[in-house]
């Protein structure tokens, strides 16, 4: 989880009140983070005391010391969660997505923040919060790079395309000579801040630009901004462009931008003036950010059962107001509550998350532990146990190896072709869950068979000597849309005998000892007896099986 240091006197000053170490360590324990550090003790002459925090790493709105600051304030009834608003019933201007940009980074998104008043201590916190960001959710800038500028050092409209390294020259961030293209990479390689992030883009053969309408270059990302649209304490007008690879997660990040530091705009706090995405070529066109406030709805039922509680709607509503949400209870269902969910709080997914929210804003210290009550809601159980499927599992697992076979755990993920070609099955699209953007063609589709790891296991073992004799117990996953998820975990067995004899009976032996732990009979004749619960073995000849191949080594293989 990323560790925040804030200054021990701002946050204070902001929270209203003084806290002793001890108090206000047992009030980041309450709202669920943790006060790591307090410097207080081991400031050098000329330091300021430092609170240094331990933040979950999917609350990106407390990565700063304004997110913290009113969160914890809200936390405390002292501030209600702000209303974010648009400055502009539609926006001024345009940034254009050209379709060179597609095998690069192909989203982007944009706003602008007016009027704002920027001191030394929120331009820190400014390039701070960035800086937490792109090492958390941009996963070192892979993911979404952010761009930030004075907005009137530019021209709008702007634009976003990939131009050949030749063709690019501009003065970068911090620096007073040109750059072109070419030498870009060599001249920041030696750069320890910057040099971790040239693998990005240093082996395409387009770098990708965003620039305003004079063609001039505003940023060259995800490496660095032009030193023309440089912020400092002067600025007023800030323009944010971010580019990357994954919507979503550009579009939480804006909005966190947005959050933290619209509220220091002297003639409009909390609002932001919109940009219009124009990306024709991959139906990505959009305004941009998107401020609307999410609905979800919450089973009372469900957080009272899972917290061992009887709260009514209203309690539940007023508890959630200390989490920055809001919500009222449905005119159609009584047991439901429409959870009103600003932009600050994208890591609330399902109700599970609202519930565990409720938890917080009632204090887990409170919960009772155990309790002897009638009813289900005010039953709270302390116990674990295996599920039945662990305990089938396990018993399977003991069988096979008490019959000398040996467990092999191969990976889940496998190639397309492995998974469907090599075992002579065609894809139809409804059964594969596919990875969207895999690294490499080892790792394609989550498997839907077991068949393709203990086959790539015995093809890496043939230099051991004979037979091989391997099972796995694991889970596949298979596609349905009838379920939330969209996808349905089965457990599977399967085993593979390889051996210079046909091994026919080994393997059916195996089969038969399973089956008995499993006291599950061997029926005779199963056409004529449908009613006894047992077992049998026929041939299966259609397309799904391997085509037949007969050498002088034999595998067998079983697999349900």
């Amino acid at each position: 989880m990323p560790t925040v240091a804030v200054d021990k006197a701002d946050l204070f000053e902001l929270l209203g009140r003084e806290f002793t170490t001890q108090e206000f360590d047992d009030l980041c324990f309450e709202f669920g983070i943790e006060l790591d550090e307090d410097t207080t003790n081991d400031c050098l002459p000329g330091e300021k005391p430092q609170l240094k925090i331990d933040i979950p790493a999917n609350r990106y709105d407390l990565l700063c010391i304004e997110g913290i600051a009113q969160s914890l304030n809200e936390f405390l009834h002292q501030k209600s969660t702000p209303t974010y608003s648009y400055l502009l019933d539609k926006p001024n201007f345009t940034l254009t997505i050209d379709e060179s940009t597609q095998s690069i980074r192909p989203y982007a998104a944009a706003a602008i923040l007016r009027n704002i008043k920027f001191t030394q201590k929120i331009y820190d916190s400014f390039i701070t919060l960035q800086d937490k960001l792109h090492s958390n959710l941009c996963r070192n800038r892979t993911l979404v790079a952010i761009g930030t500028h004075d907005l009137d050092k530019l021209l709008p409209n702007f634009h976003y395309r990939a131009s050949k390294p030749i063709d690019i020259s501009f003065i970068p961030l911090n620096q007073s000579q040109v750059v072109n293209g070419e030498s870009f990479i060599e001249f920041y390689q030696k750069d320890k801040n910057l040099g971790k992030f040239l693998h990005i883009i240093e082996n395409s053969d387009k770098f990708p630009l965003i620039l305003d309408s004079r063609d001039n270059i505003a940023s060259l990302p995800p490496i660095i901004n032009s030193n023309l649209s440089k912020i400092t304490l002067d600025t007023k007008n800030v323009f944010i462009e971010l580019t990357g690879t994954d919507k979503t997660k550009i579009e939480i990040v804006l909005n966190q931008l947005i959050a933290m530091f619209s509220r220091y705009s002297e003639s409009n706090p909390f609002q932001v003036e919109q940009i219009q995405i124009i990306s024709n070529h991959n139906n990505q066109s959009r305004i941009t950010p998107n401020l609307s406030i999410r609905e979800m709805p919450c089973e009372i039922d469900y957080v009272n059962r899972c917290l061992g509680l009887n709260l009514t709607s209203d309690q539940i509503c007023q508890l959630l107001i200390k989490m920055s949400l809001s919500g009222e209870q449905s005119s159609s269902d009584p047991n439901i509550i429409n959870v009103k969910i600003p932009i600050t709080r994208p890591d609330i997914l399902h109700q599970c998350d609202i519930m565990e929210d409720v938890g917080i804003a009632y204090g887990y210290n409170n919960l009772i532990k155990s309790r002897k009550a009638d009813t289900e809601l005010n039953s709270v159980a302390i116990t674990g146990s295996l599920l039945p499927i662990s305990k089938v599992t396990d018993i399977i697992r003991i069988a096979n190896s008490q019959s000398s076979w040996s467990e092999v755990m191969p990976l889940t993920l496998c190639s397309h072709d492995e998974n469907f070609k090599f075992l002579n099955r065609v894809d139809n699209n409804d059964l594969a869950v596919k990875l969207a953007n895999p690294k490499t063609f080892e790792y394609q589709v989550v498997r839907t068979s077991l068949l393709p790891g203990l086959l790539k296991t015995t093809r890496e073992n043939q230099k051991h000597s004979l037979p091989i004799k391997i099972f796995e117990v694991g889970d596949i996953v298979l596609k349905n849309d009838k379920l939330e998820r969209r996808a349905l975990n089965q457990r599977n067995w399967c085993a593979i005998y390889a051996g210079k004899n046909s091994g026919f009976e080994i393997i059916q032996g195996l089969l038969d000892k399973i089956m008995e732990t499993m006291r599950s009979p061997w029926i005779e004749n199963p056409d004529q007896d449908t009613t006894s619960r047992g077992y049998w073995i026929e041939g299966n000849d259609d397309d799904k099986n391997m085509k037949k191949k007969y050498t002088k080594d034999s595998l067998i293989l079983f697999h349900f």
